[in-house]
C-alpha cells in the first residue's frame, strides 16, 4: 500500500496530505455526484481537498481538479492512517452506493478521533445508525433537496433554506403591502410573524435591513421565520 500511495500522489499532486492537514483543508471520501459536487465547491471557495474513492476512473476524472486525489479503500484503518487522514479536523463521508462501506468508514473516523465528521445517509434508518455511532453531522442530500424543491414549487419563492427546527430563510419578491414604507411601519413581524433580514436592489447588491429601510418595487428580500409563516408570506402579492 505504501508504494501505491507514493505513486498515486506523485502522479496527481505535489504536496503530501500531512502538509495539507496543517491548513484549512477537508477530506471527502466518495466522489460520486454528491461528493464530487461538494469537493469541487470547496475547492472553488479556496478550501484544499483530499479526495478519496475506490474507483480508478473516478479518481482519474478528478485529477488536477482537487488538491489531492487518490484511489483507496476507506474501510481499512491502516489505509486511512497512511493517507494521514487522522491529521485532518474535517472529513465528509459521501459514500452513497455502499451503505456498509459508509458505516464502516464513519466508524473508523470516529475511532481515529476526527473532531468534525459529516456523513451522507440514504435513508432514515441509515442516518439513525450513523447517529448511534456518534456522528454529529448526518446529511440527507437527496431528501433535503427534495424538500427544498417542494417548497419552491408550492410557493413563489426564488430560493428556500431549511435552517431546522421549523425555521427557514426564504428569498422572494416583496408583497405590495410593505412597499414604500419604513419596515417599522409595516409591522411585518407583528402581522405575519416573519422578519425581513436583508434586501437586494438592482445595481446596489445586498444590504442588511434596519427599521428605517424602505423596500421598493423590484427589490428582492430575504425573510426569516417559521416554515409555514415564511411560505405564506412569500405568496402575498
Amino acid at each position: 500500500m505504501a508504494s501505491f500511495r507514493s505513486s498515486a500522489f506523485s502522479l496527481f499532486n505535489q504536496r503530501q496530505p500531512a502538509r495539507m492537514a496543517e491548513e484549512d483543508s477537508v477530506v471527502v471520501i466518495g466522489l460520486g455526484r454528491f461528493g464530487s459536487a461538494l469537493a469541487l465547491e470547496l475547492m472553488e471557495s479556496g478550501t484544499e481537498v483530499l479526495g478519496i474513492d475506490g474507483d480508478e476512473e473516478i479518481v482519474q476524472a478528478h485529477n488536477r481538479l482537487l488538491t489531492h486525489v487518490v484511489r483507496a479503500d476507506s474501510t481499512k484503518e491502516e489505509t486511512l492512517r497512511q493517507l494521514s487522514v487522522p491529521e485532518f479536523s474535517s472529513v465528509v463521508v459521501a459514500i452513497g452506493g455502499d451503505i456498509q462501506a459508509n458505516i464502516l468508514t464513519a466508524s473508523l473516523l470516529l475511532k481515529l478521533g476526527i473532531p468534525n465528521i459529516w456523513a451522507k445517509a440514504v435513508s432514515e434508518p441509515h442516518g439513525e445508525i450513523l447517529r448511534q455511532l456518534g456522528v454529529n453531522h448526518v446529511i440527507y442530500p437527496e431528501k433535503d433537496m427534495g424538500k427544498r424543491v417542494a417548497h419552491l414549487v408550492r410557493g413563489v419563492m426564488q430560493d428556500y433554506i431549511d435552517i431546522g427546527e421549523d425555521f427557514a430563510l426564504v428569498k422572494t419578491a416583496p408583497p405590495r403591502e410593505i412597499l414604500g414604507l419604513p419596515l417599522s411601519q409595516t409591522k411585518v413581524r407583528t402581522v405575519h410573524g416573519v422578519t425581513v433580514t436583508a434586501y437586494h436592489r438592482q445595481g446596489q447588491g445586498w444590504s442588511y435591513t434596519t427599521m428605517e429601510t424602505v423596500i421598493e418595487e423590484g427589490d428582492i428580500i430575504l425573510v426569516a421565520g417559521s416554515t409555514e409563516r415564511v411560505e405564506s408570506f412569500s405568496r402575498l402579492r
